[in-house]
């Protein structure tokens, strides 16, 4: 006797995606007047307003340098809108409370206010704010996970999430510092507000997103894992996570190691590890503009892409032309298709490079079969532009010897006629990439369908 199936059952109301959203929100904004009020009451008005101003200056530049390294695959902007807000105020409301009741605690237990100001600063405070800023990194790694692919992910987001902490501390310094000033009359370059505006704003504004990146990094290996390493997904992230409070903890005991200690600090471990991670993510950028180029052919083969796209959306220039090109042309809705394209078809090669090394999900088809229409949806608009930006971008054709014979020599067999678009019909229509299929199920499929089963 056949059964019906069980009517699908309606989610409760905590379960609804609104819900959230309006919980999330709520918290966040709850947390912003919290530190508002706690920040204002530490330094004043005059002092909050004045921290606030000179606190604002690193910000757009930090923000822009994690926006250019996220270009090849962008991730949506309520991620990133989220950490910052998280950095900025859930995070640095726990880190203010749990770091004063730690430091009050210690002081009592010890009677050595002294003694415990210096081992809050060196022990408590790198243990409680890189744990408060690993949980937004943490939240979007695990209910964002389509968007925290790899290294790159997990630095922006770390990075995005330090930046938003980083400047509720400044504002916190700056305006004590210029407290500090009213009460000493200290102007100029003398005072304590330009002394600490030079070393938390000009020397070193990388200070809190070079740590929580560490954090970052692990969480974005764990994510290049295969589901069944469950414990490499755990301890990369907390291997991150400790090392993070590690450079934390050496920069802020860098004041009680000497008059030349913080610049010993600086020089010798800051700069070159600020520089090591530099490199490790502009690397890890080109290395997904080449993951683009090797998995997009096998679609250009199939008839999803035009043969000269692989090679257009894996150059950022390339990409750059495109979208100017259609806004110029078309406007602004087709430059934000053409754009909207070039994501997708990126989101595509991650895919299919992670399925052929055994790292997808169970939903790898389901994917990539929804990215397809995505980018079967925009064709129209798409393809001309990066045809266009192809052209423009190709190298020019290397020429090895002059057309006609040399005086005096029997002439030589006539070429073959050159085409502009010989040198993408031919080199992606190989049979290396016949191979690849194997992973996909819709990459075969003719594009005049793509909603065929």
């Amino acid at each position: 006797m056949a059964t019906c199936p069980p009517y699908p059952t309606r989610p409760h109301w905590w379960q609804r995606t609104w819900v959230r959203y309006s919980a999330l929100v709520a918290l966040l904004a709850l947390s912003g007047l919290v530190i508002l009020a706690l920040v204002r009451e530490q330094t004043g008005t005059q002092g909050f307003l004045v921290g606030l101003g000179l606190a604002v200056f690193p910000v757009p530049l930090l923000l822009a340098a994690f926006r250019w390294l996220d270009r090849v695959d962008p991730g949506p902007w309520r991620n990133l809108l989220f950490c910052l807000a998280w950095g900025a105020c859930a995070a640095a409301l726990i880190a203010i409370v749990a770091n004063s009741f730690a430091t009050r605690w210690i002081a009592t237990a010890t009677a050595d206010p002294t003694g415990a100001d210096t081992l809050g600063a060196t022990v408590i405070a790198p243990v409680v704010e890189e744990s408060a800023k690993a949980a937004a990194v943490l939240l979007v790694f695990l209910f964002r996970r389509r968007n925290f692919t790899g290294i790159v992910d997990g630095v922006v987001i770390a990075g995005v999430t330090a930046t938003g902490f980083a400047f509720t501390e400044n504002i916190l310094y700056l305006g004590t510092a210029f407290g500090t000033d009213q009460l000493t009359g200290d102007r100029g370059i003398a005072s304590v507000t330009a002394a600490t505006f030079f070393v938390r704003v000009v020397l070193s504004p990388f200070a809190h997103p070079l740590f929580t990146v560490l954090t970052g990094i692990g969480f974005g290996i764990a994510a290049l894992c295969a589901d069944r390493h469950r414990l490499r997904r755990v301890l990369l992230p907390l291997a991150g996570l400790l090392l993070a409070m590690g450079m934390h903890a050496l920069w802020n005991g860098s004041a009680s190691l000497g008059e030349y200690g913080f610049f010993a600090v600086y020089g010798a471990f800051m700069v070159p590890v600020f520089g090591l991670l530099t490199w490790l993510a502009v690397w890890n950028r080109q290395r997904e503009l080449g993951a683009v180029r090797a998995e997009l052919p096998v679609y250009a083969v199939a008839g999803w892409l035009a043969p000269a796209e692989p090679f257009a959306l894996g150059s950022m220039r390339a990409r750059r032309i495109a979208r100017q090109h259609a806004r110029r042309h078309a406007g602004k809705p087709a430059a934000r298709a053409v754009a909207e394209y070039e994501a997708y078809a990126t989101s595509l090669a991650f895919l299919r490079q992670r399925g052929r090394r055994g790292r997808a999900g169970a939903d790898y088809v389901a994917r990539e079969r929804e990215l397809l229409t995505a980018l079967w949806h925009r064709r129209e608009t798409a393809r001309p532009a990066l045809d266009y930006a192809a052209r423009a971008t190709a190298p020019p054709a290397p020429v090895t010897a002059p057309p006609w014979p040399a005086y005096g020599t029997p002439a030589a067999p006539a070429p073959a006629p050159y085409t502009a678009q010989a040198p993408y019909l031919t080199s992606y229509a190989t049979p290396a990439y016949a191979p690849y299929g194997a992973y996909s199920v819709y990459s075969a499929y003719p594009p005049q369908n793509p909603y065929r089963s």
